[in-house]
């Protein structure tokens, strides 16, 4: 049977948690955080992504250790990612042809990585550069949600393996699906158009999220009893974040929020 959320015995609180006198009440944060997850999911999939990197920041902030962090984020990211791609699947908008080769060494270096233990001191500021270059996107996306496109060349095969399996190593080890590093890498060198990039990530995120769960499927056990409420929640704000991304409406302040928070959360991991 696994335990509450923010029980005092649960790995999810860290070292020690405080008495429940000195925090807010447990029930109340295991609906506040999935409340959060919503608004994740909604912000990332306005723009392709499923959000990996926002629910551990939002998890940082709240004290939950790592190894209960990384299986939620992707449990979570797997619901969204899903939804993410049927969506860019049916608009035309996921470019299959490229799709493969960044796989065939992704998913492999995702699963790798996401079966070694890294210790907090390798973790932690692993993750918050990851949330540091993901607060970076997210920011840029707010400034300018117009998409415009440019004529796009072709990627190259040995480029594709290199490029999977870099962005499959820091996917795997940081327990997120890699599309953070993806979809500038793609924009930036013009090998899809911007609404391609997004769906190109969709279907390499949700790889490398299933690579990273079939790694460690032990840790699927310290999910917490609040997941069924938090998969709705990021469910939910997936299905509208996707939506209002295909329209593009501006979400550019809740955005920048966002960013914001990521950055608090990679301050708050390196200070320890």
């Amino acid at each position: 049977m696994r335990e509450a959320v923010f029980s005092q015995s649960h790995p999810l609180v860290g070292q020690q948690a405080p008495p429940y006198d000195s925090c807010v009440d447990s029930a109340v944060i295991e609906v506040l955080l999935p409340l959060a997850f919503f608004a994740v999911a909604l912000l990332y999939s306005s723009v392709g992504h499923a959000g990996a990197t926002g629910y551990l920041a939002l998890m940082a902030l709240a004290g939950l250790a790592p190894e209960v962090m990384r299986p939620t984020a992707l449990v979570l990211n797997l619901a969204v990612a899903s939804i993410a791609v049927v969506r860019f699947a049916r608009a035309g908008q996921l470019p299959w042809r490229l799709l493969p080769l960044l796989l065939a060494t992704s998913v492999p270096a995702a699963f790798f990585a996401g079966s070694l233990n890294f210790p907090d001191q390798i973790y932690r500021p692993l993750l918050a550069v990851v949330l540091i270059v993901a607060a970076i996107r997210l920011t840029a996306y707010a400034q300018s949600d117009a998409s415009t496109e440019r004529a796009t060349r072709a990627l190259g095969g040995p480029t594709s393996l290199m490029v999977g399996g870099a962005i499959g190593l820091l996917a795997g080890a940081t327990g997120t699906g890699g599309g953070v590093f993806l979809t500038p890498l793609v924009i930036a060198r013009r090998w899809a158009s911007t609404r391609a990039a997004a769906g190109l990530s969709a279907g390499f995120i949700l790889a490398n999220t299933l690579a990273g769960i079939a790694a460690k499927p032990a840790a699927l056990t310290l999910l917490p009893n609040s997941l069924p409420l938090a998969l709705l929640c990021a469910a939910v704000g997936g299905l509208l974040g996707s939506e209002l991304g295909a329209r593009r409406v501006s979400l550019t302040t809740l955005r920048r929020l966002l960013a914001a928070v990521m950055a608090i959360a990679a301050v708050r991991l390196l200070a320890g």
